[in-house]
């Protein structure tokens, strides 16, 4: 499952989770992003309930796109304890993100 997550819900749900946490920023008009969208939606399918993954519409959520530094989207934080761990920028295949995945859990 994905999970839309807001500036208000951040700290809740990617900071203080156990698990390990991937965060999509995206954007509707954007087109790359919606070609990793159905990557993310997989790799939630794929690892089930051993990872927590978010998506975070930074048109609607400027304050935590801001604090992160995302300047270009798409980009997938990901996040173990509450501290970011590793980054991706831009559309890639689902292989690199789940082997990025692998490295944390």
């Amino acid at each position: 499952m994905v999970i839309d997550v807001t500036d208000d819900k951040f700290e809740e749900v990617v900071l203080n989770s156990e698990k390990p946490v991937i965060v999509d920023f995206w954007a509707e008009w954007c087109g790359p992003c919606r070609m990793v969208g159905p990557v993310v939606k997989e790799l939630s399918e794929d690892y089930g309930d051993k990872i927590v993954v978010t998506k975070m519409d930074v048109d609607s959520n400027p304050n935590t796109a801001v604090k992160f530094g995302i300047r270009n989207i798409p980009t997938i934080l990901f996040f173990k304890n509450g501290e970011i761990v590793d980054k991706q920028v831009g559309a890639v295949p689902k292989t690199i993100l789940a082997s990025k995945l692998d490295a944390i859990l």
